[in-house]
């Protein structure tokens, strides 16, 4: 529960986080284009695991996220930085319902009252080419989708560079090294995700996670992009990709083609990796509707890989599974209403219904089979004081024929609040 010497310690932790911020080096220069923006993210999570033995998780907390973006010093190379104060604070919980990735958990298992952490980055700019290094939170690239689901995003360290000097050409190449969880304080290696137990090599590590891209938009309706990656003597990845929205009588049509290719390389201290991901979605939009049609397969002898605590950037991905074992072959159905349409801007709902088949299990003798259903009805204030205030429930339920020491079925409720301030 809410301790109650609460507000006493958030007053410190604020002010030390604040305090830290402020302490940045600035100028004028860096001071003039500066921006900040202050997040409020209120979040109750509940999961619910149908069968066995393991408990369910539940709790509700409060975050803080302050964003500080300097101005860049005049210049050939224009020079700056950026950092990112986090504050948890803990509502509910008790040991038995920890896990849920919202809050820090103590040794004795139970989760702390309150935590904080700081990010920093510097940034070089010239022309129209950017470097950040230092504490980031990557965009969503094809080879690597950070996670940003709970309190806080995750945050990797390393450099990332980004190029638009050439018109509608976007080059982009970094290399990671360590990386802090959504609820931790403190950095770790990167590590192969063990999902489904999927590779020999679980808990495998690495020193560095490199990456390559290149994004080409031909006009307003396509663009391509090939990217590569490589998590160092695990695991390398090249992705294609192929995206169009055009519009179609009195709608939009839109499409998204994938391919992965991935397979284990150096040391291969996973084990075997061998996966090719088939994807494609097309979707119709229309006065207020949107309907889209999925498929997606796994090809060779395992499944898809990726770093732990990272989502897979897959068409299927859901609230609860990625539909990417050995074998898997997934279909989804997604529907979604704008209620902006009916005069009530601001509300919107939508629905996924994913199933998969002929997945292999390392470890069991099934053939998988399985079905998620997420739903998410969101409003958006539009005016008064609480304008832009965000409400968002969330449910995903999930079943499949897996025993049930591999994957459990599962039913998640998610109840989110967010509010946020930009000043300049």
């Amino acid at each position: 529960m809410l301790s109650r010497n609460w507000p006493r310690q958030w007053v410190k932790r604020s002010t030390l986080m604040c305090a830290s911020m402020l302490a940045i080096p600035v100028n004028a220069e860096l001071l003039g284009d500066s921006s900040a923006r202050l997040e409020l993210r209120n979040y109750y999570f509940n999961r619910d695991y149908r069968e066995g033995t393991a408990p369910s998780r539940e709790e509700w907390a409060q975050g803080l996220l302050l964003r500080l973006d300097s101005g860049l010093t005049e210049g050939a190379i224009g020079v700056g930085a950026d950092a990112i104060g986090m504050l948890g604070i803990k509502l509910d919980s008790s040991p038995g319902r920890t896990g849920t990735g919202l809050l820090k958990v103590a040794r004795d298992g139970r989760a702390e009252d309150d935590y904080w952490k700081l990010a920093l980055a510097g940034k070089l700019k010239t022309g129209k080419t950017l470097f950040k290094f230092g504490a980031l939170v990557p965009p969503v690239l094809p080879t690597l989708k950070p996670n940003d689901g709970r309190l806080f995003p995750q945050v990797f360290e390393g450099g990332l560079l980004t190029s638009n000097e050439i018109e509608d050409l976007e080059l982009t190449a970094g290399r990671l090294s360590r990386v802090m969880q959504r609820n931790a304080t403190q950095y770790t290696p990167l590590t192969l995700s063990p999902l489904n137990r999927r590779f020999q090599g679980q808990g495998a590590t690495a020193e560095h996670f490199d990456m390559a891209g290149v994004d080409y938009r031909f006009n307003k309706q396509w663009l391509a992009r090939v990217h590569v990656a490589q998590l160092q003597d695990i695991y390398r990845q090249r992705v294609f990709t192929l995206v169009n929205k055009s519009p179609w009588g009195a709608g939009t049509f839109s499409s998204d083609l994938r391919l992965s290719l991935m397979n284990d390389y150096g040391d291969a201290k996973g084990g075997k990796i061998d996966n090719r991901a088939l994807q494609g979605l097309i979707g119709y939009a229309y006065e207020g509707h949107s309907l889209g049609l999925a498929y997606q397969r796994m090809l060779g002898d395992t499944g898809y890989a990726n770093i732990l605590g990272a989502d897979a950037n897959l068409i299927n991905l859901s609230v609860l599974g990625d539909f990417a074992n050995a074998k898997e072959r997934s279909w989804a159905l997604r529907y979604g209403y704008d209620f902006a349409s009916l005069g009530l801007p601001g509300l919107s709902f939508n629905s996924r219904y994913i199933s998969g088949s002929h997945a292999q299990i390392t470890g069991s003798q099934t053939i998988g089979k399985s079905w998620e259903l997420d739903n998410e009805l969101r409003y958006v204030v539009q005016q008064g004081p609480l304008k832009n205030l965000s409400v968002r429930l969330r449910t995903a339920n999930y079943r499949s024929n897996y025993a049930k020491n591999f994957i459990r079925d599962t039913d998640d409720t998610r109840l989110m609040f967010n509010y946020a301030w930009n000043f300049k």
